[in-house]
């Protein structure tokens, strides 16, 4: 057994060395040493084993029998924490810490260690420890300087080494408080007493875990504790007097004073790690309350009453609210009546609430509901000054509120069938909220009543019932949520078709067939109040009794009324033919109609305009009340959706505009076109038909009047979406140039602006604190002095940026230098710009001089032309003199003064070409040049003599630039003649030791040697492109900035699950089947990049890649440059930080006092922070003393850390981060990092809590945890709140950012998703942007700010720079209209930024209800538009933003959002918006949301409508009968209707807010080009194939639902995509719907009558080809090397290999036909879907029936009888094709030679019958082709029914023949498509042709996509 055990022990040693080898190959660098390393999560929940072993670590040098002293102790911690070993990977740990204490139980000389003296070597250890580290030094200077509330940076850098000392001291601490129980109370066992009952006293609240504010003990690294308004917040919340006293035994948690949470704590059985995460939470916000109205100055300092008020009324105005609705009292009476303290126990309170709610953050109403009766309770307490705690101890309100309510809704939530079930069968999230709309919820009682209708759980097949609304799957719902819009439409085609067929003519009789629109408005009205009651089934038993007498009084009304005007129509046109009448019922019916139209018109004026709506508010009238309630449905959200008359009037004209333009069209070029056919043919004699015909034959030609007019109807429904696209377009490109976006589109207008950039920036990114600069001025030429002060302002933050690029490796170490700019703190007054600016300007300023022959005014005002250049003119002039008075003293100094007063003399007398000989002028500069080469070294002896000796030649060569007469008086000049005879004269040099000497020596050797031009600098288009647009930003307008003190606090949240974090090593070079890797891909792609980065790390540029292997640093820094050019976390994090980045270079500048001491620097900084500069006696010359701080340092400055931890938060919630790091997947250890590198980052995660029952079974618990880096680099709990269950109750998103956002902090939120990027330069403008919450946007502040996003992926391929381009046209120009003049934009995705408290205090910033709300940003959108919020859009800022880049992803994203728009069609919100917006902002909300998707498939439709309109008039003839009987010419109205169509398919209608965004922001011949180059690219292909994807994924959503997320993938797309991948994904979206048009066209072609003949046919048809082409071919014409041959070859046999494989049991579709087809049936499961996809196929049969009669077989025979002979046909075929196909399981040989035999008979016979009914009969060779034309469609017709009805197929026993049947139509498919892709690849030059179309952007920089196509290897063959 010994060496069993011995073997285990080693085998455990080794697990855990090759676990730590592993960790730290992956770059994990935070990783502890030892077994430290490998804690199983289970055993750190509860116990600081973790500590211990890390402190065993720590001193298991200096004392390894301490060190198995923690060992042992941590040992009997895990034993006692799970003796049976339980937990995952305990028995692990537990062995192979045995196995190091074993080690450690002997000594070298192999003697057994004494244990009876274990606590005594503790205590002694302990003792030295603290000495040796003088601690209690430590602990005494951390006194001082938290009393005297200063921080010294210096501290700062023993920061690390604190924290660990104080948390090796912990360890020991709890080591010795456990040993001692044992030890002798009279000797060593009293001194540890002792000392621990000190250490009690005193306080390590460095190791204390806290947030950002330590308020559990105070922390001297951490300045935000002495903030003032931090320490009034904190006061604020003190327990006073006279609170009801807390027990003596109650426990306050840390070092602090008990405070008003631990009253509500103790009362209401609140968790404690929540009460402290919103202790935090109020603290902060109280602080920046005040912050915002002054921060306190006195020593004891207090939050003013209104900073309360303030707090009070935002987070409790949704209560107010909700208690307004129910018209039920507050818990208090007035806001005056309640004192401070009671206003922050309800803000506190609610917070509670809220913080523990989990899922329940959904239900803000139920929260109300809660927090009223709790208030309650609360209030009773303080008024009587009695506390009642309630059972159940720290989590008793949990069990008892939220666990009841929660477990009601995942009961409900199961029955979604994980998204399956139909909406109507379970109540969502919505409908448990909407409970608390009505009175009626006070019957759930207090405590809740467990029997109440609410907390009914659902029985098996019984519905719980609805509440407001009821989700069913129908396209009713678009008319009934737009009813509106529909009417209106169908009125007004009905009022132009009248106008049109009655030829013009406006008269009385018009007027009376007009006045027809009055029966069809009470229909169609009639009609919505049906779809009411109809689609409300479902919720009568629980809705509101009130809103269903609602419903029934509408339905009656409707009724009633239409039938009364029905009635007086009808009567009326009884009247119009009787010419004798009076026309009474005319003016009755004018009267009814006039007294209707004025009510429906006042009552809409008075709910949707403002003062009206004011009026009705006011008024009490039950009367009036009652017809406001009956128009207009009185919801708790959606009241008072009005806006102001001036903005109501602007979208009111923008659509009068839009109807203008569209009716005009209608009429002129869609229906008075068709008036004279369709007169003509319904005047036609019976035509004869060539078929069956069953309808129209004696209906006046019916289905062909229906034929001619579809497809025009068709394109007037969706026609308004183009005139809409076309004006927002104008509008928006009016918009935007009027915000001056555009102003600088290119790197040299960003050359020739930069002089006003300084005072641009100051005036509107630099705070009133920062401006305020000590500055004196002795001079009238202020101006140049303020351009002085702007340009030292302004350069800090430039230079930031710079820094940040280069970090970034977008430019390299010389263009940094060059664009970075002089602090222009110095001596000099005039501005010192970057050199990129200067560059050659002065050698060109010299050539100028020396080529010169005019006067000395001449030559300057050729200088000025480039104000540039003179600039460095006079820098140049200035800086030498100054630095050359610098070197010398003496006789040298005295000889420099008197030249430079001779050139200044000569230059005020005009004479300096009588002083200077200018063509000397080069060589003094040479020799000037090549001093200060020598100066901006380090100073040597050589050095030394090499200067003096080269200043001493400037001496010589600058005599031959004077004139001689000055040349004389130096050479006379006794002075200086006698040091030279001497030798003296330049003889010592004295070298530059003033930082402002050596940077002006170091610029100017630059300004005389740099020759490259501005143009190319920087060279990378990224660094360009940012440069620019923030250049461009100076110059908008934007809201002034704020000192960080008073801005708008703010978080940034992103959700993460399971994407990459940080691409590994391994990753970076692993090849693809080309042989490309990622890391080779990007060194092509970026290859500037690439050397920038190389150069960075300080490595050659020939450096290969196993090199950067071999260094740990360098391979992690690789990792990162990979990660950052990828869609990863890291990425995303790194572009977040550079908030605090930003805030702390903000802060540190505007050198916040602390309190009124001010700020205490060391000496080492705070020098740099002034320089007091002299001019000289020039004339240009003035004194000037300016303090400007310099950012030297800020990164480590106390205060500007903490000023901007007050100010930003960032959490990244990742769900499963718990179950990842018990999995040790590479992705916890890369957040691990991510936390290490970021101290201000914090994450969120669900951690699951195994365990057993007490019945035995397993349990589970769920904890919400929030973690931080600490000092060892490991993960800090913060906080640990006990979830009711598992969050995940709807979809995953939602949830994964409600479980985490009660750790965010602020004011703001702003909702980042993991694929973003964010820049330095536009984090310095976010407080700026948080301003405009307290902008005036309009009659509501905003509450949700949108951001404009650059899409960063632009550049990989075409189809990514198409899909960029979309996308950026849509967040910049679409959302500039949606905001404003429309006010309808929404929450489309992330940037946007949230007014925080609003929107958690009213659900959420998403919501989660299964698949309903899939495209859950958007719900953020409506619920804020809902709840009177508002939403704005600003393009001064921008966030980036990555895309799908691959085609497959491209439709998989697109698929995604469309079904999302379908579930949309469904909700509630669409409902509600679109009955309660008013008319006009009701179309702009339709058209820019469902409503695209409704004209996206109205654009496919019209296709269908069209060509089976076509077929159907070339089956029955009637086309060719109609053209000769009346020579039929309306083709005018179809044209422009296929026309509009096609110009909609092809994308040119999207193109257009695009090319006006290229012409805004690139210039007009830019924009044409690149519309060029992407219609070159064939855009048109990729627009028409998305045009699918969104037609085919929304439409099966609203008839099947299926709508689900779709990972797209984030990666690099450059590989090759395989063709029955492809088949797969498009097949049945693309496809099939491509092969049904290819069909109708032939059909078409073959059978149809067209006058024009092929001209006509091809003109008429020409956008239904290019469909099905695009449709077809799309996916492989963009697929990397889709045409080169082997890649075809090996599709092919991949293809048949997919299609011919068995499916079975675990099977996946992507290696099984069978599977595959199983899983593309899985959407048609409900009775109602069947019926549909029944009713859909019943087209396909349409083929068969009309061909039959078109046969010469059949003649001109239309017997019905012929069509049912061809079913014969049709199931003989069947048969012989069964007989081929047969091949028995089992058969014996004779067997197998039977069937043989029968199929060969069968094969001789079925050619015998053909060839005798060609012969003997009218049947031809085109007859068989046109009888497989019918028998496919009528194949695939039967083949879908059986599909649909597939159980009763089974049944029959019919589903292997209906499977094989559908194999060998997928076959022929396949064969169809891939034949063109294998003709084509035949030829080398198409996948040539191919790789430049897909990488054109690539190739025009130059990069080697050609290189990638190919592989990284070389060819071989296979």
């Amino acid at each position: 057994m010994a060496r069993v055990y011995n073997n285990w022990e080693r085998l455990v040693r080794a697990t855990l060395q090759r676990e730590q080898l592993r960790t730290a190959g992956q770059g994990h660098a935070r990783t502890p040493s030892g077994i430290a390393g490998a804690i199983p999560p289970s055993l750190t929940r509860t116990t600081n084993i973790d500590r211990i072993l890390q402190a065993a670590d720590e001193i298991q040098a200096e004392d390894p029998n301490v060190a198995r002293i923690l060992c042992e102790q941590a040992y009997s911690l895990s034993q006692n924490l799970d003796p049976n070993s339980d937990g995952r990977g305990v028995l692990q740990f537990k062995t192979g810490l045995m196995s190091v204490i074993k080690q450690k139980l002997a000594k070298k000389d192999g003697a057994q260690i004494d244990r009876n003296r274990d606590i005594e070597h503790l205590w002694e250890f302990y003792q030295r420890y603290r000495r040796r580290n003088r601690v209690d030094d430590l602990q005494r200077e951390e006194q001082r300087l938290r009393e005297s509330r200063t921080f010294s940076a210096n501290f700062g850098g023993m920061y690390s080494d604190m924290r660990r000392i104080f948390s090796t001291l912990r360890a020991l601490i709890e080591v010795m408080e456990v040993l001692a129980k044992d030890a002798d109370p009279s000797g060593v066992g009293r001194l540890i007493q002792e000392e621990l009952r000190r250490i009690k006293k005193s306080d390590m609240g460095e190791l204390t875990p806290y947030n950002i504010v330590p308020l559990e003990a105070p922390v001297i690294t951490n300045a935000i504790g002495v903030f003032p308004e931090v320490r009034g917040a904190i006061s604020a919340i003190k327990y006073a007097e006279h609170f009801p006293r807390l027990p003596a035994d109650f426990e306050i948690s840390g070092q602090r004073d008990a405070d008003i949470f631990d009253l509500l704590e103790y009362v209401f059985g609140f968790q404690n790690d929540n009460v402290r995460n919103q202790r935090e939470n109020v603290v902060l916000q109280l602080a920046n309350a005040q912050s915002r109205l002054g921060i306190p100055i006195e020593a004891n300092p207090k939050i003013d009453e209104k900073a309360i008020n303030d707090v009070f009324l935002k987070v409790l105005d949704n209560y107010i609210k909700w208690c307004k609705y129910l018209r039920i009292r507050r818990v208090w009476n007035s806001l005056e009546a309640i004192t401070r303290d009671r206003k922050l126990f309800f803000v506190s309170l609610y917070y509670l609430i809220w913080g523990e709610a989990a899922n329940v953050r959904f239900l803000p109403e139920c929260i109300c509901y809660i927090f009223h009766n709790m208030a309650k309770e609360m209030d009773a307490i303080l008024d009587h000054g009695e506390i009642n705690r309630t059972e159940s101890g720290s989590v008793s309100f949990l069990e008892q509120i939220i666990c009841p309510i929660y477990e009601t809704m995942a009961a409900e939530a199961a029955r979604n069938d994980n998204g399956k079930a139909a909406h109507s069968e379970w109540r969502n999230y919505d409908d448990f909220n909407e409970y608390f709309w009505s009175p009626t919820c006070f019957d759930l009682g207090w405590p809740l009543k467990r029997d109440s209708s609410f907390l009914l759980k659902p029985k098996k097949r019984k519905r719980t019932g609805k509440s407001t609304f009821v989700e069913h799957r129908t396209f009713l719902h678009l008319y009934r949520s737009f009813h509106r819009l529909w009417i209106f439409l169908v009125i007004m085609f009905q009022l132009l078709a009248i106008i049109a067929f009655r030829h013009g003519d406006i008269d009385l009789d018009t007027f009376k067939i007009v006045l027809s629109i009055g029966p069809t408005y009470t229909i169609m009205t009639f009609t919505e109040n049906c779809l009411d009651v109809l689609l409300m089934f479902g919720a009568y038993s629980t809705a509101r009794g009130m809103a269903i007498s609602r419903l029934v009084i509408r339905f009656f009304w409707s009724g009633l009324s239409s039938a009364v005007v029905i009635y007086l129509y009808l009567k009326l046109l009884e009247e119009r033919n009787d010419r004798n009448s009076n026309s009474l019922y005319f003016r009755i019916y004018i009267l009814v109609l006039g007294v209707y139209a004025a009510l429906r018109l006042s009552l809409a004026l008075l709910l949707k305009l403002r003062a009206c709506h004011a009026l009705s508010e006011m008024s009490d009238q039950s009367f009036f009340q009652f017809f406001k309630w009956i128009y207009q449905e009185r919801y708790y959200v959606g009241r008072g959706l009005y806006e102001k008359l001036s903005d109501y009037c602007r979208y009111v004209l923008f659509w009068v505009v839009i109807l203008a333009c569209k009716f005009v069209f209608a009429y002129f070029l869609q229906i008075r076109p068709l008036v004279s056919p369709t007169n003509i043919i319904v005047r036609l004699p019976t035509l004869k038909y060539s078929w069956h015909d069953l309808i129209s034959k004696n209906n006046n030609n019916a289905l062909a009047i229906a034929s001619l007019w579809a497809p025009v109807v068709a394109i007037y429904v969706m026609d308004i979406h183009i005139w809409y696209t076309l004006l927002s377009a104008i509008v928006g490109g009016i918009m935007g140039a009027r915000a001056r976006l555009g102003e600088i589109r290119s790197i040299e207008m960003l050359h020739k602006r930069f002089e006003s950039f300084p005072e641009a920036f100051v005036k509107n990114l630099v705070s009133s604190e920062t401006k305020r600069m000590p500055f004196n001025r002795q001079s009238p030429q202020a101006s140049q002095d303020m351009n002085k002060t702007y340009a030292a302002l302004f350069s800090p933050f430039w230079n930031e940026i710079i820094k940040s690029l280069r970090e970034e490796d977008y430019i390299s170490n010389r263009e940094m230098d060059l664009l970075c700019m002089p602090s222009n703190t110095g001596s000099l007054r005039l501005v010192q710009w970057p050199l990129f600016l200067l560059s050659s300007k002065i050698l060109l300023a010299i050539d100028l001089a020396v080529d010169c022959r005019d006067t000395q005014a001449d030559l300057w005002n050729r200088i000025c032309r480039d104000e540039y250049m003179a600039y460095a003119v006079q820098e140049c002039y200035y800086s030498t003199e100054k630095v050359l008075l610098s070197l010398v003293d003496g006789e040298g100094r005295l000889w420099v003064e008197r030249i430079f007063r001779e050139i200044n003399n000569s230059i005020l007398e005009g004479s300096l070409f009588m002083t200077l000989k200018l063509v000397k002028l080069q060589l003094v500069v040479s020799r000037f040049t090549a001093l200060a080469g020598l100066l901006i070294r380090n100073e040597t002896p050589e050095l030394a003599k090499g200067a003096a000796k080269a200043f001493f030649e400037l001496y010589v060569v600058t005599h031959d630039l004077l004139s001689e007469n000055l040349r004389e008086e130096l050479d006379t000049w006794n002075i200086v003649a006698r040091a030279r005879n001497e030798g003296r004269l330049f003889s010592r040099i004295e070298w530059p030791k003033d930082p402002e000497i050596q940077e002006q020596v170091k610029r100017l050797h630059l300004l005389l040697t740099v020759k490259d031009t501005a143009a190319n600098i920087p060279k990378n288009l990224e660094a360009r492109r940012r440069l620019q647009f923030f250049a461009n930003s100076l110059f908008m307008d934007m809201p002034p900035a704020k000192p960080v003190s008073e801005m708008i606090p703010f978080s940034v949240f992103t959700p993460y699950y399971s994407e990459t974090v940080l691409y590994s090593s391994s990753e970076l070079r692993e090849e693809n089947e080309d042989g490309i890797s990622i890391l080779f891909y990007l060194q092509k792609i970026f290859p500037d990049e690439w050397e920038n980065f190389l150069e960075r790390i300080g490595r050659g540029g020939s450096t290969g890649d196993v090199e950067l292997q071999n260094s740990s640093t360098d391979s992690l820094e690789l990792r990162f440059w990979v990660s950052y050019r990828g869609q990863t976390l890291a990425r995303t994090v790194r572009g977040m930080m550079y908030y605090r980045r930003a805030l702390m270079l903000q802060s540190f500048l505007e050198r916040r006092t602390l309190g009124g001491i001010g700020r205490l620097l060391p000496p080492s900084i705070d020098h740099l922070c002034t320089y007091k500069t002299h001019m000289s006696m020039l004339t240009d010359y003035v004194v000037v003393t300016v303090s400007i701080p310099t950012t030297q340092g800020f990164e480590f400055s106390p205060e500007a850390r903490a000023q901007a931890d007050l100010k930003f938060t960032y959490v990244v919630s990742c769900q499963i981060y718990g179950q990842q790091k018990q999995q040790k997947k590479p992705e916890a250890a890369d957040i691990a990092l991510l936390l290490k590198r970021n101290e201000a980052l914090r994450v969120a995660f669900i951690h699951v809590e195994e365990g057993v029952a007490a019945e035995g079974k397993d349990s589970k618990e769920f904890y919400s945890k929030l973690v931080k880096a600490d000092i060892h680099g490991k993960d800090q709990e913060v906080y640990s709140i006990k979830l009711p269950g598992d969050p995940k109750l709807g979809e995953g998103k939602p949830e994964n950012q409600n479980h985490a956002i009660i750790f965010t902090r602020g004011d703001a939120i702003q909702t980042i998703d993991m694929n973003q990027d964010n820049y330095l330069e536009e984090a310095v403008k976010m407080r700026n942007l948080l301003e405009e919450f307290r902008a005036n946007h309009g009659l509501r502040p905003p509450t949700i700010l949108g951001v404009r996003e650059h899409v960063f992926t632009g550049s990989v391929s075409s189809l990514a720079w198409f899909m960029s381009n979309q996308e950026t046209s849509f967040v910049t120009l679409g959302q500039r209209v949606l905001a404003y003049p429309l006010k309808v934009r929404m929450h489309y995705g992330h940037p946007d930024v949230f007014d925080r408290v609003f929107h958690i205090t009213r659900g959420g910033i998403s919501k989660a209800s299964r698949v309903i709300n899939i495209s859950e940003d958007i719900y953020a959108g409506f619920n804020s538009t809902l709840r009177q919020g508002n939403i704005t859009h600003h393009e001064y800022i921008q966030v980036g933003k990555g895309r799908d880049v691959g085609l497959n992803q491209i439709a998989l994203f697109e698929g995604k959002v469309a079904g999302g728009n379908g579930e949309q069609v469904l909700s509630r919100d669409i409902y509600r918006l679109g009955q309660l917006f008013d008319f006009f902002r009701m179309l702009s909300f339709f058209f820019t949301t469902v409503g695209y998707y409704v004209c996206t498939m109205m654009t496919v439709l019209t296709v269908y409508i069209f060509l089976y309109g076509r077929i159907y008039l070339a089956f029955s003839g009637l086309d060719r009968g109609i053209s000769l009987e009346a020579k039929m010419s309306g083709n005018t109205a179809l044209e422009a209707a296929l026309n509009a169509q096609f110009l909609v398919q092809i994308g040119i209608f999207t193109a257009v807010p695009m090319i006006m965004g290229f012409i805004l922001e690139m210039g007009l011949l830019q924009a044409v080009f690149s519309f060029v180059t992407m219609q070159l690219q064939l855009c048109s292909v990729f627009f028409t194939f998305s045009l699918g994807t969104r037609t085919h994924y929304f439409g099966r959503t609203i008839l099947h639902g299926g709508a689900k997320y779709r990972a797209t993938g984030r990666g690099f797309v450059v590989r090759h995509i395989k063709f029955a991948e492809n088949y797969r994904l498009y097949s049945r979206s693309h496809f099939v719907k491509a092969l049904e048009v290819a069909l109708l066209l032939i059909v078409y072609i073959a059978y149809g009558y067209t006058e024009g003949g092929t001209l006509a046919f091809v003109l008429i048809t020409v956008s239904s080809w290019f469909l099905v082409i695009s449709w077809l071919f799309a996916p492989y014409i963009f697929n990397p090397s889709g045409f080169e041959w082997q890649k075809t070859v090996e599709d092919f046999d991949d293809w048949t290999s997919w299609l011919l494989y068995k499916g079975g049991v675990g099977v996946k579709g992507d290696n099984s036909w069978e599977s595959w087809w199983d899983e593309e049936q899985v959407h048609i499961h409900t009775l109602r879907g069947r019926i549909l996809e029944t009713i859909l196929s019943l087209r396909f049969f349409i083929f068969q029936y009309g061909i039959v009669y078109k046969l010469h077989l059949t003649g001109s025979n239309t017997s019905l009888a012929l069509f049912g002979f061809s079913w014969i046909v049709l199931v003989a075929i069947v048969m012989i094709f069964r007989v081929y196909t047969f091949s028995p399981k089992r058969s014996s040989k004779f067997q197998f030679l039977f069937v043989r035999f029968i199929q060969g008979v069968t094969s001789l016979g079925l050619i015998a019958a053909i060839s005798l009914l060609v012969v003997f009969t009218d049947l031809t060779i085109a007859d068989l082709f046109a009888s497989f034309l019918a028998f496919i469609p009528t194949g695939w017709g039967i083949l879908s029914v059986a599909v649909t009805w597939k159980k009763l197929v089974r049944s029959l026993g019919l589903w292997d023949s209906v499977r094989e049947f559908a194999r060998m139509y997928d076959a022929g498919m396949g064969v169809l498509i891939f034949t063109p892709i294998a003709i084509l690849s035949w030829f080398p030059f198409v996948s040539t042709f191919q790789s430049r179309l897909l990488f054109n952007q690539a190739f025009s920089r130059g990069l080697e996509i050609s290189l990638i196509l190919a592989g990284n290897k070389a060819n071989v063959e296979v």
